[in-house]
């Protein structure tokens, strides 16, 4: 994450951008902005939906909050100005205005407790992709996406953990799963044709069309490893004699483990165009395309449409 602040250490500075009177709050964000320092390159950092900067979405998560506790109030589309409780606050500001400072009011008190509450304030920090995220800091909609990330996280280690339980047969029959939902071989009557199966097939797991048509196709090899027993180099090279008695071009190496960095090397050195796909990419994929797994609940985040309300 880059340096932007988050939305509580912004409450103060919005309600002061409000001290004298009404403002807009595009402006308030160029001028936060350009107070706080931040590069291009923070002031353009977009969100996962990228409809909207991260900065610009904490300062209106800012001033969201501070409305909930009485010290500013909507004006107009796009429009806030300061309260006589906001302008009491800053006559003996404090160091820093958060969501303990705003309990003090009864109006976000109840807001809080009528379900408006996002990450405890005295929780400690939770990692997210090796990363430790003060949750606190983050506006709900952020908190929400961590949430989610984390969700995924397990969910595709549990997707690799079953997939590893299964046998070599049904490892094979995942990959060529994974390949119909992703566009190719044309249709679902392909996977039998597709899986190779057998002792005689000669290093090749699956054949699958690249296309609904059958103008080339994708030589598989499938390897069922537990964690921790990394796919070397030399299995890399007998893939690719595999692939060369069948005078194939391209093929796809899938293991539920990893692969050396003698086996990257390898596979980037042959003539023949090999992707190397490993446990952690294998279950990412069958997390994107629905293989294995099923939308249990759809959340839609929604806000308001300032169209509808312009006079």
């Amino acid at each position: 994450m880059m340096a932007i602040p988050d939305f509580q250490t912004l409450m103060l500075p919005v309600l002061r951008a409000s001290a004298d009177g009404e403002v807009r709050i595009g402006d308030v964000v160029e001028k936060l902005a350009a107070e706080f320092a931040l590069s291009e390159d923070e002031r353009a950092h977009l969100l996962p939906s990228g409809r909207q900067t991260t900065f610009a979405n904490r300062v209106h998560w800012s001033k969201s909050y501070l409305g909930k506790a009485g010290l500013i109030v909507l004006s107009g589309r796009g429009r806030f100005t300061i309260t006589d409780r906001g302008r009491e606050v800053l006559t003996s500001p404090p160091k820093r205005i958060d969501i303990k400072f705003l309990q003090r009011f009864p109006e976000f008190a109840a807001f809080r407790n009528d379900g408006g509450s996002d990450a405890d304030e005295s929780e400690a920090a939770a990692p997210v992709k090796g990363k430790l995220v003060d949750e606190p800091t983050l506006t709900p909609d952020e908190t929400i996406r961590v949430a989610y990330r984390r969700l995924e996280a397990a969910l595709a280690e549990d997707l690799l953990s079953r997939v590893r339980q299964g046998t070599p047969a049904f490892f094979e029959r995942v990959i060529v799963q994974l390949l119909l939902a992703m566009g190719y071989g044309g249709s679902a009557g392909a996977l039998d044709r597709a899986l190779t199966g057998g002792s005689g097939d000669g290093g090749i797991d699956g054949v699958i069309d690249q296309d609904p048509l059958g103008l080339d196709r994708i030589y598989v090899q499938a390897k069922r490893y537990q964690d921790g027993s990394p796919v070397g180099s030399g299995a890399i090279r007998d893939f690719f004699g595999s692939l060369d008695r069948v005078r194939a071009t391209k093929g796809l190496f899938v293991t539920t483990s990893t692969f050396s960095a003698s086996a990257r090397d390898t596979a980037e050195m042959l003539s023949k165009r090999i992707v190397l796909i490993d446990g952690s990419q294998f279950a990412r994929l069958m997390l994107s395309h629905g293989v294995g797994c099923r939308a249990e609940e759809t959340l839609t985040i929604k806000r308001i449409d300032e169209e509808f309300f312009d006079p």
